[in-house]
């Protein structure tokens, strides 16, 4: 964030216009209730999204929240394989799997399911992991230990609650065990009731879900407490705008298509409120007055 201010700072704008304040959590409370903050744009936990919310609402100040996500991939009957896997690392891992918007879900139709289990187990097994600074390197390291040591217990989790350890598992990488790294993992056999499947994990740990048909891939899709992102692979690209239009979550990409800041952008249900990007992002630091004679 301080380079950022420097940026910021060399582009000329006028002082005071953007401040960059590091702070923990007493000191973002303050600003949040602060009666001088007319608006709040929040990035993070559901868990802290919460809590801004309720300040907020006792001074009934207004508030955007993009919160956690746990967003599905539902990969069609027909899908081209070779696309999806091409796609994967991105939609499903980017950031090292620390992003909001990761697709760690994979939804696989039962008469393909072993098929895509082995595609993804090939894509995760072929990324690098190591120094961020390597440009062949495509997982770094966690953001912080008490996050590695998080990954990790998910990934104990996932096996005791009894999925398929595909690839990956709790140990750290060989030969990294200086720094915050998780081995990137995939499981197969997982219910969507499973913790690994519902709870945000927040690194790179993708599980390999079965459906039965169309309707069953978007009841499970839309059975999460969130609702960020989510994405449907499918050779008929009307199609699969139509099973887009049924999934209860803020964004949806076909094929991999990139987001595009220019239309909205947040979640449903505990993924947020309000919206980012666009006119629709403009229009949440803006209040209307109206004045007759």
């Amino acid at each position: 964030m301080g380079l950022l201010a420097d940026l910021l700072a060399e582009c000329g704008l006028p002082a005071g216009t953007i401040s960059v304040l590091p702070a923990d959590r007493e000191t973002s409370e303050h600003l949040v209730s602060h009666p001088d903050v007319d608006k709040i744009a929040f990035t993070g936990s559901t868990g802290a999204g919460r809590r801004i919310a309720s300040i907020a609402g006792q001074q009934l100040k207004r508030v955007s929240l993009e919160l956690g996500g746990k967003s599905a991939a539902i990969v069609l009957p027909d899908a081209d394989l070779a696309k999806f896997t091409a796609g994967l690392a991105f939609s499903c891992l980017l950031n090292n799997g620390e992003a909001c918007i990761a697709q760690t879900r994979i939804l696989a139709p039962r008469r393909r399911y072993e098929e895509v289990v082995a595609a993804v187990k090939q894509v995760v097994e072929s990324l690098k992991v190591g120094d961020p600074h390597d440009p062949d390197t495509f997982i770094g390291p966690m953001i912080r230990r008490d996050q590695q040591q998080r990954v990790r217990g998910y990934i104990e989790i996932g096996i005791k609650e009894g999925a398929r350890l595909v690839t990956g598992g709790p140990q750290v990488p060989v030969g990294l065990e200086q720094g915050y790294y998780v081995t990137p993992t995939v499981f197969a056999d997982v219910d969507n009731a499973m913790r690994i499947a519902q709870e945000e994990i927040f690194g790179p740990v993708l599980v390999v879900i079965a459906y039965e048909d169309e309707d069953d891939a978007v009841r499970i899709a839309n059975d999460s407490e969130y609702g960020l992102s989510g994405g449907v692979w499918s050779a008929d690209e009307q199609h699969a705008l139509a099973i887009a239009r049924r999934i209860r979550t803020g964004t949806v990409t076909i094929n991999g298509a990139p987001v595009g800041f220019d239309g909205p952008f947040g979640g449903f249900k505990a993924s947020g409120l309000g919206r980012e990007y666009g006119f629709a992002g403009l229009n949440t630091y803006l209040e209307y007055k109206t004045v007759t004679i």
